[in-house]
């Protein structure tokens, strides 16, 4: 046990060889715990999948620096993983679950109109919405578009006309 506590230190008096081996066991730890998230944490980029990856963040690093205790720290971690999987697989089975975790897509352009309301609500301007469809190559005007949609992860989807 001393052995442990000479290599990974306690508390907040740590030596640089202490904080690098700290930071190497969390890298692992994370990428352990990243891995049982599943793949949508870093895939989809909703609200809902951004913010495990954050709090993961800001946690995980007070262990590598010892702001905070070790195992509890990593532990808390693991339940914060395992509450995301467990409200990703309820908002999967439940439509309202969904709907409060992550939100609907929201339509910006429906029958040859632009929804202002729905395009200011979603803190963009038309500029923005055109830039975005010039930008995943569609045309500049909106004669071959049948709808657009802000979806949950702030992207632009496009439906063409047929």
């Amino acid at each position: 046990m001393e052995i442990i506590l000479q290599i990974f230190g306690e508390g907040k008096d740590l030596s640089t060889l202490q904080m690098c081996c700290r930071a190497v066991v969390i890298f692992f730890i994370a990428l352990i715990m990243v891995r049982l998230s599943g793949r949508r944490t870093f895939g989809k980029h909703s609200a809902f999948d951004n913010t495990l990856a954050i709090i993961l963040g800001a946690i995980l690093s007070r262990a590598v620096v010892g702001a905070s205790a070790f195992v509890p720290t990593v532990v808390s971690c693991l339940v914060l993983v395992l509450l995301h999987r467990l409200l990703a697989w309820l908002s999967v089975k439940n439509e309202f679950i969904s709907r409060v975790l992550k939100g609907d897509s929201i339509p910006l352009y429906r029958n040859g109109k632009l929804d202002e309301e729905n395009i200011a609500k979603s803190l963009l301007s038309e500029k923005e919405v055109m830039g975005d469809l010039r930008l995943k190559g569609h045309v500049n005007n909106l004669d071959k578009i049948k709808e657009i949609y802000m979806e949950t992860s702030g992207e632009l989807s496009v439906i063409k006309k047929d």
